[in-house]
């Protein structure tokens, strides 16, 4: 286990990584669009992309607890969601290959990963089932040596630059299967272009790492590279889900707790009718319940995180986690761009990019409607409603 002192010279080495790209940096990024390669290359010399997979693949054999530190310390940076998600994939996106692959996969899929040779994205949700991952229609169709893949992903982040892919589809029809959760799998393979169409998604914020939607014709994937048992893909894809809505909580409390501190920051130095605006309680209780409900998700954050690395169930810690963090970081962002008052609506605070940014944990990786859902179903005993 990782001692607090530990902890604090992991986020003061990426701090040091993070300070040489500034708020202009990531301005210009999200005006541009164009992918940070640069910082991407910063993290990877450090060898920050390995911080949870195993020392034997080149990692550093650490949890996500230590993996939470880092995605939260680049998020406060100023990178916000635009550095963090610049590297989120690889820090829990393998988490299914380390656990289920066989020895040959591990040692051919994740050096490259861990080295920044590879970029990987993950395609599972689609246009028509959402949320829905049951509902899945991608299939993969068993050809002698290879599987055949055909259907559409979305919101696959990444895809622009990706060399690898991590697919869940259905090697089995639904009305085949006895649970809905059956009949899927999971492949990790190349993200090869001549099969694989790629469209980037134009949206309000991050533009800097690139959403995109898939369209997959006749995708030849190696039997090779199945990932586990055939029809076991549900399973396999909740080892990466819960680690996912960890670290996308850490990063909406990061970038939180950076709108507030601009907050702060602005309400002493900006004087209106002869004092600081911050001498307001209309402007102080609102960021004092800031810094209250940014703590509060924190705590829930580390505390998930440290049942995952136990390895013991946290999926309905995983979900508060991610619940209170997006509520308590969207409420200091939005916060942040009024205290700034006009000026908020401005670029040149870059807190209107914050507010811009914090939507993306508000709405994925699952909604906040569908985990009120889930804690009311499986720790309350409340019915499905749906």
């Amino acid at each position: 286990m990782t001692s607090n002192e530990q902890l604090s010279e992991i986020r003061s080495a990426v701090q040091k990584v993070c300070e040489n790209f500034d708020d202009d940096y990531w301005a210009e990024k999200d005006a541009s669009g164009s992918f940070p390669e640069e910082f991407v290359a910063a993290i990877t010399e450090g060898g920050w992309l390995g911080i949870a997979m195993p020392t034997e693949y080149g990692g550093a054999g650490l949890g996500i607890t230590e993996a939470v530190v880092l995605a939260h310390t680049i998020a406060r940076s100023g990178a916000g969601m635009s550095g963090a998600s610049a590297v989120h994939l690889n820090l829990f996106g393998p988490n299914p290959i380390v656990i289920f692959g066989n020895e040959e996969q591990k040692s051919r899929f994740l050096p490259p990963l861990i080295k920044g040779q590879d970029r990987a994205c993950f395609g599972v949700t689609e246009p028509d089932a959402g949320l829905n991952t049951t509902r899945l229609s991608t299939r993969a169709v068993r050809d002698g040596d290879n599987y055949v893949i055909n259907g559409r992903k979305m919101w696959t982040t990444t895809a622009q630059s990706a060399t690898k892919i991590l697919l869940i589809v259905r090697t089995t029809d639904l009305e085949d299967c006895k649970k809905p959760t059956d009949g899927l799998s999971l492949f990790y393979t190349d993200l090869d272009r001549s099969a694989i169409e790629v469209r980037k998604i134009p949206k309000m914020g991050r533009e800097a790492v690139d959403s995109n939607a898939l369209f997959i014709d006749d995708l030849v994937v190696p039997a090779a590279n199945l990932i586990g048992e055939e029809g076991a893909g549900w399973k396999y894809l909740l080892h990466g889900l819960n680690p996912e809505r960890i670290l996308i909580a850490s990063e909406a409390v990061g970038l939180g707790q950076l709108a507030l501190e601009r907050a702060s920051q602005y309400a002493k130095e900006r004087v209106v009718f002869d004092r600081a605006i911050g001498k307001n309680q209309a402007i102080q209780h609102p960021l004092a319940v800031n810094w209250m409900e940014l703590e509060a998700a924190q705590l829930m954050v580390n505390h998930a995180a440290a049942l995952y690395d136990a390895g013991k169930p946290c999926g309905a810690e995983a979900n508060s986690a991610k619940f209170l963090a997006a509520e308590a970081g969207h409420k200091a962002c939005q916060r942040a761009v009024l205290t700034h008052g006009g000026m908020g609506y401005a670029k040149e605070y870059h807190v209107e990019r914050y507010l811009r940014e914090i939507m993306i944990p508000v709405i994925a990786p699952i909604s906040q409607e569908l985990i009120k859902s889930f804690i009311a179903e499986q720790v309350l005993g409340q019915e499905k409603s749906y």
